[in-house]
């Protein structure tokens, strides 16, 4: 799934001889003087790179390259939740250079001094990225976009094997809005017969859920929550799998409806197609919006190669690697110079690149405060321990 850019240098020396006539005898040649060694380069870095990103999220063959041509060392390590990684940065000497957080969580980074600035002297091609995007991020994110530069954006939504779910609801038709199918328990209750998924992550189920039942996805508030945890509580008893490996649980057949993210769906599809299997897999469209999300490509405070990020995250933003991200990995670019060399299928595939009146219905990403994180986490592990 969710994952790359250079320096270097070089020293010479010129030997010096000289030689008398031939006829007269060889002059003595001065006692070799030491040469000081020249000083390191301010800016010198060696030649490594630690990227820490989402699982199953970046173009095969995309890091080697960067590699190849740059002759830096990539470490490139995956997590599977923004808690994951907000952990780890939290805690502080992560060893790690890029990171990608979800929106959501970098504007509380960026607010704690997690991520530093970037030099955009450094990324010219950040003028390969699409306006609108930038200007969302920086609206509800990084102001003036000193510290985000997009990686890919989607949508989290409801997945399904339609093959399976067809099965195991029988005669009753499937719902106008997606959303039913994972939260109301007449569906929910026939749909446990094939698996029902979940992600295991507080800060993407317990927002989908506020919107589901009218409120703010991204509300602060925790006695919102509490009604959105006694929403969930009436289909716990129906839900297989919370999880973290989505694409492997529904492309392998653990689970046939699930909360997921649009473009680990469609990954899942083309996963079963390769197995050869006959279910359709499909991201839905819920008829209420879904929730939008961006991550984002930063540099962390302490970055020990910063030099060697600068390079990567340029590296990334060539519209060709962009459109390696779409065609390969589902999930929309937000290079708007890549977006001609997508491929036609993966362009013309509304639940990748949705259509303008759909993309109005989707919500967009916001922010929680630590005090709503930990309100949040303690409602929804109460909720996953059937509480």
């Amino acid at each position: 799934m969710m994952k790359k850019i250079l320096w270097s240098f070089a020293l010479s020396a010129i030997v010096l001889a000289g030689c008398g006539k031939k006829e007269e005898p060889p002059a003595v040649a001065p006692a070799p003087v030491a040469s000081a060694p020249a000083p390191a380069p301010v800016n010198a870095e060696e030649k490594v790179l630690n990227i820490y990103n989402w699982a199953d999220y970046v173009p095969e063959g995309m890091i080697a390259a960067f590699e190849k041509e740059s002759g830096i060392k990539v470490n490139y390590d995956t997590f599977e939740t923004n808690e994951a990684l907000h952990a780890k940065l939290v805690a502080g000497n992560s060893g790690y250079d890029i990171v990608v957080p979800g929106s959501v969580f970098a504007k509380p980074q960026i607010e704690g001094g997690l991520l530093q600035p970037l030099d955009k002297s450094k990324i010219p091609n950040l003028s390969n990225l699409d306006a609108p995007i930038m200007a969302t991020l920086a609206a509800k994110t990084d102001p003036d976009n000193k510290h985000l530069v997009p990686w890919a954006w989607g949508f989290t939504t409801v997945g399904i094997n339609k093959t399976k779910v067809a099965k195991a609801l029988g005669k009753m038709p499937m719902p106008e809005n997606a959303w039913d199918l994972v939260f109301k328990p007449e569906y929910t209750s026939k749909l446990k017969s094939c698996g029902i998924a979940y992600l295991d992550s507080p800060t993407e189920i317990i927002p989908v859920a506020l919107h589901y039942i009218g409120k703010d996805a991204y509300s602060n508030d925790p006695a919102d929550y509490k009604l959105a945890t006694d929403m969930l509580a009436k289909v716990r008893k129906d839900v297989r799998i919370f999880s973290s490996t989505m694409i492997d649980d529904v492309a392998g057949g653990k689970a046939c409806v699930a909360i997921g993210w649009s473009g680990d769906m469609n990954i899942a599809a083309a996963r079963a197609k390769e197995n050869k299997s006959k279910d359709e897999i499909e991201s839905m469209l819920p008829s209420t919006g879904a929730l939008i999300f961006f991550d984002t490509m930063a540099i962390t405070k302490d970055a020990k190669h910063p030099n060697n990020a600068h390079a990567f995250i340029d590296f990334y933003l060539r519209a060709e690697n962009a459109a390696r991200m779409s065609n390969e990995m589902n999930y929309p670019t937000a290079n708007k110079a890549g977006v001609p060399l997508v491929k036609p299928e993966i362009a013309a595939n509304k639940t990748i690149f949705v259509e303008a009146d759909y993309f109005a219905k989707m919500i967009p990403p916001s922010s929680f405060s630590n005090e709503a994180r930990e309100a949040m986490a303690n409602a929804y592990n109460s909720f996953k321990k059937g509480k």
